[in-house]
């Protein structure tokens, strides 16, 4: 059994971060179904995708809240949540070879640092842009990146505002904080308080 590993969301200033995985016995299906990186498939596309790779696949999905994330910043690197968030979801596959794609800058390090979290014999592959690569993590990839899309629609309808992606880089999103601290004080729900962009308005005394 083969499996692959991705994330989505690591950056946002809102939102979780989200974990998938998914098994297969070899990557055939997916090559046929023409699996490329989420970033490489229009929406749409992802979530037909994301539906055929769920009926194929065994897969796994761990989200991490904003709340979550603030929390384990209290103690520890964002890169040691993501192995934290590596390492369970092939706890739970449970496969002989798995691909990860790497997000320490270091592949060999962050293949190291995941080993350290198992108590069973797997062999892991840690590369750079392995969503690029592997189909198997390509398919982790679009189940990451639905999800996490998912749970981003979710927060915008009980927020009642469309913030945009949650990135800090997005304008809307910038645009959006920035009016909520201005009316209420405080920053929304959902956001990452341990995030440099918050800490930057803080200091901009925008509220």
């Amino acid at each position: 059994m083969i499996a692959g590993v991705d994330e989505a969301g690591r950056g946002p200033v809102i939102g979780p971060l989200v974990f998938a995985g998914i098994a297969v016995i070899d990557e055939e299906t997916l090559k046929k179904m023409g699996v490329k990186d989420s970033k490489r498939h229009s929406p749409a596309r992802r979530e037909k995708l994301a539906e055929e790779i769920k009926k194929i696949a065994k897969y796994e999905i761990l989200i991490i809240t904003a709340e979550e994330i603030d929390e384990k910043r209290k103690t520890v690197t964002i890169n040691d949540v993501e192995v934290d968030g590596f390492a369970e979801i092939i706890k739970r596959l449970k496969p002989n070879i798995v691909y990860v794609d790497s997000a320490d800058v270091d592949e060999q390090r962050f293949k190291n640092d995941i080993l350290r979290k198992l108590d069973f014999e797997v062999e892991i592959i840690s590369k750079h842009k392995a969503d690029d690569t592997y189909p198997v993590v390509s398919g982790a990839s679009i189940i990451a990146k639905t999800t996490r899309d998912y749970e981003i629609e979710k927060i915008k309808e009980e927020i009642g505002v469309d913030f945009g992606s949650g990135y800090p880089s997005d304008v809307r999103t910038r645009a959006f904080l920035e009016q909520w601290v201005k009316e209420k004080g405080d920053f929304p729900p959902y956001t990452r308080k341990s995030w440099k962009t918050v800490t930057r308005m803080k200091n901009e005394k925008l509220f």
